[in-house]
């Protein structure tokens, strides 16, 4: 057998021969379809059998190909499989070579799916390799039906991690626990340096042990990982130990020796730094000496949930008062030996740095020594946990009880199994005994009272990770023990600058969620900078919303909120029990203070809008430079010339405007007012019916307007019905007499005709105003002669970058009726 550098030296000797003798094999690559169709396929060239053995023996000829002249290298490339594509990346740059084409072609025959045509893609390598982690991880994709896939020198994951920049996880949990296993510990710690966004979608039901597996997976990734992103889609009915889970974690808390193995990295990290003192008490805020609403509800409903877990805890009589210890005491009351349960061999090692929760008080310690002896014997007789029957999800809850009499165990280093045992159990007790309703526990919070029985423990069990930046909750509905837990650790997320809140039935949880963000901002370091929110419906009208958020927020930059269907409140129903107005001090009369807000997008539900609400807004934001509205109504035109009026006075840093579904054809002085200021960049009428009335009279005045409009540099007129006579008109604005700068404009959906459209394309020649920018034609009825509507595209690239689409305008049969 030759030795490795013969073969080096005779493979490149025979790619260079093939190279000048036999170059048209390129061609027949490149079009294999065009031989197999005239008959058989001839043999393949030198250089391809060359180049196949030479993709074959990488493994030995790897430097030697990587030494070749480019035009040589470059036919090589495609025949090599995607490993040694990947690697040869760095060279093949260096001798001006781009595998971008080979790696499109990739995608198309073994992805076999079109990317979206609203994204761009920067890297196809990047998004091949992403693409591929995913399938593998999943099984969706068999490595070894195709040889550019398969290379027993390589791990198609870990060759493949560090391209990955989102992750997906779908329905069970597929995956996780292959990312967790031990073979694939280097794939996980790659995926930690690179990973930047998690998405979970469509998730279902899943067991124990794939939950344990993510529990891991998402202290990796986020707690020492890179990942600032999570984000879960589509969940109708969310799991809430599930979704708990990936809260709290997404939050940074992290409860160790939960059941699994020990954290490595947490043991290096433990030893290199103690734990700053206030790091355990973050999640709660300030020592207050007594909980807040949503921290009093989510104690006692992460303890009904750990109950429920357990299935091992009885019925018992009810006592007036439960500490953190004896609630612990009762769930381990089920026929399992408490010590076993507490101090497992495999969690009962202390993680280095943890702190210690404080000790009981003396009496409870004294009280525990003398009926530790009965508990233990009275659990022993009870049913084992087998034959207690499958519990429902929970809707109702009864606070934690023990024995009259029954006492806390004092015990030093007792660290629970469970994920919500950072919240501890501190809820008092009614006397008689009867199930309280969860809204019982918030309405009474909400109204201030304030039993003697609710402490407020530290959370000295948990230890505070790297937190993630942004959140998004799409179609998740959230009951009320998910919205409470929610909102019990946003009120100290200060690492959190982006949330999105988007269908997730809030209701009136909407008010508990102000809460945590008023409690939020008001912590030192809070980054919460973009809010989100959009909901079908909601308990304030979606002015005072905004105006409790912008209260509760003032150094937000970007708030989008959109209701759909109008509150209770937006309608005169008479005031009756169960529509109790919200808090005082949320929809409370006095002045916006000055806020930070960059970016407003309001969509409305229907109905009139109070315009003294929303000038109460903008006129607390001077900052404002982006605004949008979708779907407002007003009372009358008089009630929107005051909201562009305030826009005027109080909004001097405002660059785009949008209005999108709004019957502005009442407005047209309005209209007129808003394209003489001269310090607006971007103005957008969206489907506002803008020339419905007087198009004779309105089209030569907003034209006029426009000509004398300096710093407008863009204006979107979709949906408005132009038509022909419409766009001639306002081909006026590029004469040579204006002194409009306008570059962006948007006719899309205006019933235009290819012979208006040459005619504009015409005009614009004769004034040789040049290039403006962009033209945007969408959905217009370009279909009705394509002759004509080519040659006028063709005129107007000369002019402007035109983007159009062929659409078929049969489908605009109304408009076409409403224009005749």
């Amino acid at each position: 057998m030759a030795a490795p550098g013969a073969w080096r030296a005779r493979s490149c000797w025979f790619c260079e021969v093939a190279a000048a003798t036999t170059m048209e094999a390129t061609s027949r690559e490149a079009a294999p379809a065009k031989s197999s169709a005239s008959g058989p396929s001839a043999p393949p060239a030198l250089f391809e059998l060359c180049g196949r053995a030479v993709s074959a023996h990488m493994g030995v000829l790897e430097s030697g190909v990587w030494a070749l002249p480019g035009p040589i290298l470059q036919s090589i490339l495609p025949l090599l499989n995607i490993y040694y594509l990947e690697r040869i990346e760095e060279t093949a740059l260096k001798k001006g070579l781009s595998t971008q084409a080979i790696w499109r072609r990739l995608w198309d025959e073994l992805m076999k799916t079109r990317p979206s045509s609203l994204e761009s893609v920067t890297c196809w390598r990047a998004k091949f390799m992403e693409a591929f982690f995913s399938h593998v991880l999943r099984g969706t994709i068999d490595v070894s039906s195709d040889r550019r896939l398969c290379d027993q020198r390589f791990s198609p994951l870990l060759h493949s991690s560090r391209h990955v920049r989102q992750l997906t996880i779908c329905n069970m949990l597929q995956g996780a626990t292959e990312l967790v296993a031990e073979p694939n510990r280097r794939v996980l710690e790659t995926l930690a340096s690179s990973l930047h966004t998690l998405k979970f979608r469509h998730l279902l039901f899943s067991d124990v042990a794939a939950q344990q597996s993510l529990r891991q997976l998402l202290h990796q990734l986020i707690h020492h990982g890179a990942v600032s992103q999570v984000s879960l889609y589509s969940w109708p009915v969310p799991e809430s130990a599930l979704f708990i889970l990936i809260l709290t974690m997404s939050a940074g808390f992290w409860q160790p020796g939960c059941g699994g193995p020990p954290c490595r990295l947490c043991g290096e990290a433990s030893r290199g730094r103690a734990p700053s003192r206030d790091e355990g008490s973050l999640l709660l805020g300030s020592r207050r000496p007594r909980r807040d609403a949503a921290e009093r509800c989510a104690a006692a409903l992460m303890a009904t949930r750990r109950k429920s877990e357990t299935k091992q805890m009885p019925r018992a009589t009810p006592a007036t008062r439960v500490t953190r210890r004896s609630a612990q005491e009762s769930m381990t009351a089920g026929g399992t030996d408490p010590k076993k349960e507490l101090y497992h061999p495999a969690t009962s090692q202390e993680v280095p740095g943890t702190r210690q929760p404080p000790s009981a008080p003396a009496a409870t310690s004294s009280a525990s020594a003398s009926s530790s002896s009965t508990s233990s014997t009275s659990s022993s007789k009870r049913a084992p946990a087998s034959s207690a029957p499958q519990p429902k999800p929970l809707k109702r809850f009864k606070r934690a009880v023990v024995k009259k009499g029954a006492c806390t165990r004092q015990g030093s280093g007792a660290e629970s199994e469970d994920l919500y045992d950072f919240v501890f159990i501190v809820a008092g007790e009614k006397e008689d005994g009867e199930e309280m309703e969860i809204g019982e526990v918030a309405c009474g919070a909400l109204d201030g009272s304030d039993p003697n029985c609710l402490g407020l423990p530290a959370l000295e069990a948990s230890q505070r990770f790297r937190s993630i930046s942004t959140l998004e909750l799409f179609t998740v509905p959230l009951s009320t023990e998910a919205a409470l837990t929610l909102c019990h650790l946003l009120s100290s997320w200060v690492s959190l600058e982006s949330l999105t809140l988007s269908y997730n039935g809030l209701g009136s949880n909407i008010f508990r969620l102000l809460d945590s963000l008023r409690a939020l901002s008001g912590q030192a370091g809070c980054r919460l900078r973009a809010l989100h929110l959009s909901d079908l419906f909601s308990p304030l009208p979606i002015l005072e919303l905004t105006r409790a958020i912008v209260r509760a927020l003032p150094l937000l930059r970007v708030l989008s909120i959109r209701v759909d269907h109008p509150s209770q409140r937006d309608n005169p129903n008479p005031a009756g029990p169960g529509n109790a107005g919200p808090p005082s001090h949320i929809i409370g009369d006095e002045e916006i203070p000055e806020n930070c807000l960059e970016q407003l997008e309001m969509g409305f539900p229907r109905g009139a809008q109070p315009a003294p609400l929303l000038c109460s807004v903008l006129k607390a934001s001077g900052s404002l430079q982006q605004l949008s509205l979708d779907s407002a109504t007003f009372a009358s035109p008089q009630d929107f010339g005051l909201v562009l009026q305030t826009l005027k006075e109080y909004n001097l840093a405002l660059k785009r405007l949008s209005f999108h579904d709004m019957n502005l054809a009442d407005c047209q002085s309005e209209v007129l007012f808003l394209l003489q200021n001269l310090t607006l960049q971007e103005i957008t009428f969206s489907f506002c019916r803008l020339f419905e009335k007087r198009p004779a009279q309105f089209l030569p005045e907003m034209v006029a307007a426009m000509k004398g409009n300096s710093t407008l540099k863009g204006l979107r007129l979709p949906g408005n019905r132009l038509g022909n006579a419409g766009l001639l008109a306002l081909a006026d604005v590029f004469s040579e007499d204006s002194s409009s700068s306008l570059c962006q404009l948007d006719i899309s959906s205006n019933c235009i005709k290819p012979d208006g459209l040459l005619e504009f394309a015409k005009r614009l020649e004769r004034w040789g105003r040049g290039a403006f920018g962009h033209l945007r034609l969408f959905q217009n009825w370009l279909d009705q002669d394509a002759v004509t509507a080519r040659e006028a595209i063709r005129r107007l690239r000369a002019t402007c970058h035109v983007v159009s689409d062929s659409w078929d305008s049969s489908q605009a049969f109304a408009d076409y009726v409403s224009t005749m």
